[in-house]
């Protein structure tokens, strides 16, 4: 196995990287929409579409440049094919199965949380399976464990709005723009913990489960007893939402561990970047705690090209047709017909 491509348009963030089973990660090129979609406080999928035609050849171009090759030395190319925005996912499958098939290399269909899943295996000590991995972003929120490649099975996950979506639509609610998870946090750091106490959902009763609609409802209450809204009012009500979500998502995790019986706690997605959040579940007792690379725990191309990687080395491939899912639960994925073999 050569040079791997891989290509991640799945919402806001352009990426693209090349991955080689010698010479590890060999190129990382991002290009991130934030300034685009800041005027409209949230991603417009039209325009994210958009965008995505725009920058990808060129980021291609500067990836392969990158890692001093040509496209005839490439492999094979991965490329995000769900979850996501449906007209996102389609520019950058088309695109990356057209390549492949120009060049006549295998392509696969990557899917885009298995690909969060699997990145924090690129460090220089990776977890052994079997592991639990909390997966935390803007969409998702899960507790999963993880036997091997494609071996999964869900423990938890939030019956209504994500760890990272509750985040920001709580950040909205204070006007603090967008992004406004990264923003809330930040203020976060300044708040009085003793000020407000907020609820710790569906953690006083069994099971593995999450719900922040109520911890999201409860912030809003709160900014409408205070309005207007001070400085410090937004500080401390942002550390108080910060800690409910930090609480919840620790004790979540450490049920998961004991009901498990792991000893390796996988963390990634983009929430995965929250430094309140590493604290907390790195006093764990028994356990070691695997993340990312900070400028892997949000949407890249560099985890496309290593979960492509590890599929295609174990022998995947995917048709000649361009197919996308908007939704594409990870339950749904098998592990490969044959073991690949060690990284």
């Amino acid at each position: 196995m050569t040079y791997i491509l891989g290509i991640e348009t799945s919402c806001d963030e352009t990426g693209v990287a090349v991955y080689h089973p010698d010479r590890g990660l060999v190129a990382d090129v991002l290009h991130s929409q934030v300034k685009l979609h800041a005027a409209y406080g949230g991603v417009v999928p039209e325009l994210a579409s958009r965008d995505h035609a725009r920058r990808l050849p060129a980021l291609v171009h500067q990836a392969l440049e990158s890692a001093a090759i040509t496209p005839t030395d490439l492999g094979g190319v991965a490329y995000t094919a769900g979850p996501g925005l449906l007209g996102a996912l389609l520019v950058g499958a088309t695109f990356g199965r057209s390549l492949a098939w120009a060049l006549d290399i295998p392509a696969l269909a990557v899917h885009h949380m298995e690909a969060h899943l699997l990145a924090p295996l690129l460090g220089s000590k990776p977890p052994a399976f079997p592991f639990v991995a909390l997966l935390v972003s803007g969409g998702h929120t899960q507790l999963v464990l993880v036997r091997a490649l494609g071996d999964y099975t869900i423990l938890g996950e939030s019956i209504d709005d994500a760890a990272g979506e509750a985040f920001d639509k709580t950040a909205k609610l204070m006007d603090l723009g967008y992004p406004g998870g990264p923003r809330l946090a930040a203020m976060a750091v300044d708040g009085d913990p003793s000020r407000f106490s907020f609820p710790r959902p569906m953690t006083d009763r069994p099971g593995l489960d999450f719900s922040f609609s109520g911890l999201k409802t409860h912030a809003l209450t709160t900014i409408r007893r205070l309005e207007p809204l001070s400085e410090q009012d937004r500080r401390d009500i942002a550390r108080a939402f910060e800690e409910a979500v930090v609480d919840t998502l620790h004790i979540k995790c450490r049920r998961a561990l004991e009901q498990t019986g792991a000893e390796a706690l996988v963390m990634a997605g983009g929430v995965a970047a929250n430094q309140r959040l590493r604290e907390r579940l790195a006093t764990l007792r028994g356990v070691t705690v695997h993340y990312p690379p900070m400028n892997l725990c949000t949407d890249n191309g560099a985890m496309i090209a290593w979960a492509g990687y590890l599929r295609l080395r174990a022998g995947e491939r995917s048709g000649l047709a361009v197919e996308t899912r908007a939704r594409w639960p990870i339950s749904e994925l098998r592990a490969p017909c044959r073991e690949p073999e060690d990284a």
